[in-house]
Protein backbone atom coordinates (compact mmCIF):
# COMPACT_ATOMS: atom_id res chain seq x y z
CA UNK A 1 0.00 0.00 0.00
CA UNK A 2 1.23 3.40 -0.97
CA UNK A 3 2.09 6.03 2.29
CA UNK A 4 0.51 8.76 0.40
CA UNK A 5 -3.12 7.12 0.07
CA UNK A 6 -3.45 5.57 2.69
CA UNK A 7 -5.17 7.44 5.47
CA UNK A 8 -3.80 9.02 8.33
CA UNK A 9 -4.80 8.24 11.80
CA UNK A 10 -6.59 11.14 13.37
CA UNK A 11 -7.37 11.79 17.31
CA UNK A 12 -11.24 11.86 17.13
CA UNK A 13 -11.00 14.24 19.79
CA UNK A 14 -9.10 16.69 17.78
CA UNK A 15 -11.37 16.47 15.07
CA UNK A 16 -14.84 16.50 16.60
CA UNK A 17 -15.49 19.88 17.88
CA UNK A 18 -16.45 19.37 21.58
CA UNK A 19 -20.29 19.89 22.56
CA UNK A 20 -19.01 22.13 25.12
CA UNK A 21 -17.35 24.86 22.58
CA UNK A 22 -19.73 25.23 19.98
CA UNK A 23 -22.50 26.89 21.70
CA UNK A 24 -24.71 25.71 18.98
CA UNK A 25 -24.60 22.29 20.13
CA UNK A 26 -24.84 22.71 23.78
CA UNK A 27 -28.76 21.90 23.72
CA UNK A 28 -31.62 23.61 22.86
CA UNK A 29 -31.95 27.17 24.17
CA UNK A 30 -34.32 28.47 26.71
CA UNK A 31 -36.54 29.85 23.77
CA UNK A 32 -36.37 26.69 21.43
CA UNK A 33 -37.22 24.32 25.27
CA UNK A 34 -40.03 26.74 25.38
CA UNK A 35 -41.73 26.46 21.48
CA UNK A 36 -40.93 22.94 22.14
CA UNK A 37 -43.31 22.73 25.77
CA UNK A 38 -46.13 25.03 23.76
CA UNK A 39 -45.93 22.89 20.65
CA UNK A 40 -47.19 20.07 22.76
CA UNK A 41 -50.10 22.26 24.28
CA UNK A 42 -50.59 25.66 25.97
CA UNK A 43 -49.19 26.09 29.01
CA UNK A 44 -49.62 28.90 31.59
CA UNK A 45 -47.26 31.90 32.63
CA UNK A 46 -46.23 29.88 35.67
CA UNK A 47 -45.85 26.25 34.20
CA UNK A 48 -43.84 27.48 31.68
CA UNK A 49 -41.64 30.21 33.98
CA UNK A 50 -41.58 26.56 35.94
CA UNK A 51 -40.66 24.14 33.23
CA UNK A 52 -37.98 26.81 31.97
CA UNK A 53 -36.48 27.01 35.42
CA UNK A 54 -36.68 23.08 36.14
CA UNK A 55 -34.70 22.69 32.63
CA UNK A 56 -31.88 24.86 34.38
CA UNK A 57 -31.96 27.95 32.75
CA UNK A 58 -31.18 31.10 34.91
CA UNK A 59 -33.64 33.38 35.89
CA UNK A 60 -32.67 36.00 33.40
CA UNK A 61 -32.71 33.73 30.05
CA UNK A 62 -35.97 32.46 31.75
CA UNK A 63 -36.70 36.18 32.04
CA UNK A 64 -35.68 37.21 28.58
CA UNK A 65 -37.84 34.52 27.25
CA UNK A 66 -41.16 35.16 28.89
CA UNK A 67 -40.41 38.76 27.57
CA UNK A 68 -40.45 37.29 24.02
CA UNK A 69 -43.05 34.92 24.35
CA UNK A 70 -45.23 37.86 25.75
CA UNK A 71 -44.44 39.91 22.65
CA UNK A 72 -45.33 37.36 20.51
CA UNK A 73 -48.60 36.82 22.42
CA UNK A 74 -47.71 33.03 22.68
CA UNK A 75 -49.13 33.23 26.49
CA UNK A 76 -52.62 33.68 27.60
CA UNK A 77 -53.44 32.67 31.04
CA UNK A 78 -57.47 33.23 30.10
CA UNK A 79 -57.37 31.66 27.30
CA UNK A 80 -55.10 28.97 28.37
CA UNK A 81 -57.58 28.88 31.76
CA UNK A 82 -60.93 28.89 28.81
CA UNK A 83 -59.13 25.96 26.74
CA UNK A 84 -58.27 23.56 29.79
CA UNK A 85 -61.63 23.71 31.16
CA UNK A 86 -63.32 23.23 27.59
CA UNK A 87 -61.28 20.00 27.28
CA UNK A 88 -61.01 18.83 30.60
CA UNK A 89 -64.79 19.53 31.23
CA UNK A 90 -66.14 17.75 27.85
CA UNK A 91 -63.55 15.11 27.50
CA UNK A 92 -62.88 13.63 30.76
CA UNK A 93 -65.88 14.55 32.67
CA UNK A 94 -63.89 16.61 35.22
CA UNK A 95 -66.75 19.13 37.05
CA UNK A 96 -65.78 22.47 38.60
CA UNK A 97 -63.84 21.58 41.82
CA UNK A 98 -61.06 19.29 40.20
CA UNK A 99 -61.10 22.34 37.70
CA UNK A 100 -60.76 24.84 40.15
CA UNK A 101 -57.86 22.62 41.77
CA UNK A 102 -56.18 21.80 37.95
CA UNK A 103 -55.92 25.52 37.32
CA UNK A 104 -54.83 26.87 40.75
CA UNK A 105 -51.80 24.30 40.26
CA UNK A 106 -51.26 25.79 36.67
CA UNK A 107 -50.59 29.48 38.37
CA UNK A 108 -54.34 30.78 37.07
CA UNK A 109 -54.95 33.59 39.46
CA UNK A 110 -58.49 33.11 41.27
CA UNK A 111 -60.28 36.04 39.20
CA UNK A 112 -59.92 34.20 35.70
CA UNK A 113 -60.51 30.78 37.12
CA UNK A 114 -63.84 32.17 38.44
CA UNK A 115 -64.55 33.73 35.44
CA UNK A 116 -64.10 30.94 33.05
CA UNK A 117 -65.85 28.20 35.77
CA UNK A 118 -68.85 30.69 35.74
CA UNK A 119 -69.15 29.42 31.69
CA UNK A 120 -69.29 26.18 32.25
CA UNK A 121 -73.50 25.74 31.64
CA UNK A 122 -75.07 23.94 34.99
CA UNK A 123 -77.36 21.81 32.84
CA UNK A 124 -74.11 20.37 30.70
CA UNK A 125 -72.22 20.13 33.57
CA UNK A 126 -75.30 17.73 34.87
CA UNK A 127 -75.77 16.15 31.45
CA UNK A 128 -71.89 14.82 31.41
CA UNK A 129 -72.54 13.60 35.34
CA UNK A 130 -75.57 11.91 34.15
CA UNK A 131 -73.57 10.34 31.52
CA UNK A 132 -70.52 9.45 33.74
CA UNK A 133 -72.94 7.07 36.28
CA UNK A 134 -75.09 5.52 32.78
CA UNK A 135 -71.80 3.99 31.94
CA UNK A 136 -71.07 2.97 35.30
CA UNK A 137 -74.77 1.19 35.57
CA UNK A 138 -73.54 -1.83 33.90
CA UNK A 139 -76.39 -4.94 33.11
CA UNK A 140 -75.08 -6.81 36.38
CA UNK A 141 -75.01 -3.99 38.79
CA UNK A 142 -78.54 -2.85 37.63
CA UNK A 143 -79.74 -6.39 38.12
CA UNK A 144 -78.38 -6.40 41.74
CA UNK A 145 -79.68 -2.54 42.30
CA UNK A 146 -83.11 -4.00 41.26
CA UNK A 147 -82.97 -7.02 43.20
CA UNK A 148 -81.49 -6.23 46.74
CA UNK A 149 -82.23 -2.93 48.56
CA UNK A 150 -78.89 -2.71 50.17
CA UNK A 151 -77.27 -3.47 47.17
CA UNK A 152 -79.31 0.32 46.02
CA UNK A 153 -77.43 1.99 48.69
CA UNK A 154 -74.07 0.85 48.29
CA UNK A 155 -74.36 1.79 44.72
CA UNK A 156 -75.63 4.77 45.57
CA UNK A 157 -72.61 5.64 47.74
CA UNK A 158 -70.17 4.39 45.63
CA UNK A 159 -71.23 6.45 42.57
CA UNK A 160 -71.59 9.92 44.42
CA UNK A 161 -67.95 9.04 45.57
CA UNK A 162 -67.29 8.70 42.15
CA UNK A 163 -68.81 11.93 41.25
CA UNK A 164 -66.98 13.81 44.02
CA UNK A 165 -63.77 12.48 42.93
CA UNK A 166 -64.40 13.87 39.57
CA UNK A 167 -65.08 17.23 40.79
CA UNK A 168 -68.94 17.35 41.12
CA UNK A 169 -70.32 18.93 44.22
CA UNK A 170 -71.82 16.30 46.35
CA UNK A 171 -75.34 17.63 46.18
CA UNK A 172 -75.81 17.66 42.32
CA UNK A 173 -73.89 13.82 42.43
CA UNK A 174 -76.73 12.85 44.92
CA UNK A 175 -79.09 14.47 42.80
CA UNK A 176 -77.69 12.59 39.30
CA UNK A 177 -77.31 9.41 41.05
CA UNK A 178 -80.91 9.28 42.53
CA UNK A 179 -82.41 10.12 39.76
CA UNK A 180 -80.59 7.76 37.93
CA UNK A 181 -81.55 4.69 40.23
CA UNK A 182 -84.88 5.88 40.71
CA UNK A 183 -85.16 5.42 36.89
CA UNK A 184 -84.33 2.01 37.31
CA UNK A 185 -87.06 1.39 39.96
CA UNK A 186 -89.17 2.60 37.68
CA UNK A 187 -88.71 0.55 34.78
Amino acid sequence: MNEASSPEPTDPERTRTRRDDNPDRRGPSAWDSALRLLGVRARSRHEMRERLTRKGFDTDTVDEVMARLDKHQLLDDTDFAAEWVRSRHLNSGKGRVVLRHELRTKGISESIIAETLAEIDPDDEREIAAGLVARKLTPSVVERVVADRAEREKTLRRLVGFLVRRGYSQSLAFDVVGEALGALEDA
